[in-house]
């Protein structure tokens, strides 16, 4: 068994698909909308297969403001060495993101940043 892919709502879809594309070097699929329900989304692939779905709709609800809550907590995406960890994380910051932790060796011995992308989503950089 393998999870075939994880799910998150956006307000702004093309920002969140632009910001994995240009950070993270996701393919995006094609746009699907339901005119029905006014869903729209978009898959997006990783190098190693991995799948992240990104959706919008207009009935959505303001986020929670609490960090400490039940259900998805963040993405971790590992790019493949402390240098690259390093190096993304950097250049978000550069760009404006806001760098919660890191880079740094955490207690359990991972060496990750923790940034925060489009709509406060939060994405562990790991190596």
């Amino acid at each position: 068994m393998r999870i075939d892919h994880v799910a998150i709502y956006v307000r702004d879809l093309e920002e969140a698909k632009s910001f994995f594309e240009k950070y993270f070097g996701a393919t995006s699929g094609a746009r699907y909308h339901n005119p029905k329900t006014g869903l729209q989304t978009y898959f997006l692939i990783f190098g190693d297969g991995a799948r992240l779905e990104i959706m919008t709709r207009p009935q959505l609800l303001p986020p929670n403001e609490s960090a400490l809550q039940t259900g998805l907590t963040h993405i971790a995406f590992s790019v493949g060495s402390r240098e690259a960890v390093d190096q993304l994380t950097n250049r978000l910051a550069g760009d404006g993101y806001q760098v919660q932790s890191g880079p740094r060796v955490t207690g359990d011995g991972y060496y990750e940043s923790c940034v925060l992308g489009p709509e406060n989503c939060a994405l562990e950089i790991t190596e």
